[in-house]
């Protein structure tokens, strides 16, 4: 999991965000129905690619729907065994999160 949750933030990292969601699609979709919470917060991880997707293509409301399910997961981190890992990949989100929010506001402040 270590190496596909650094692929994920290599890809957030580089503005791929479908490519990210398709890393870690592979982890989660097996274990979709798990109530693990390794797997809930992946499945966060995921719907944060996914809104991220979401800006670029310029479907905000749709984006801040799915952010929330990233905000819903991401506390599930503190049960995991592998929270170091997983805190790691969150503060990726966070960055990538906060970077699109000023594109975005420079780009209204210019309209």
């Amino acid at each position: 999991m270590k190496k596909r949750l650094l692929m994920f933030e290599q890809a957030l990292q580089k503005g791929e965000f479908y490519k990210a969601h398709e890393i870690l699609e592979e982890i989660w979709f097996p274990k979709r129905r798990s109530a693990e919470a390794v797997y809930l917060v992946i499945k966060g991880f995921i719907n944060a690619s996914v809104s991220f997707e979401l800006i670029k293509r310029g479907k905000k409301p749709q984006a801040q729907k799915v952010w929330k399910n990233f905000q819903k997961y991401a506390p599930l981190i503190e049960e995991c065994e592998n929270r170091e890992e997983l805190m790691h990949t969150k503060k990726t989100i966070e960055v990538v999160h906060e970077r699109l929010s000023r594109k975005e506001q420079t780009y209204l402040s210019k309209r």
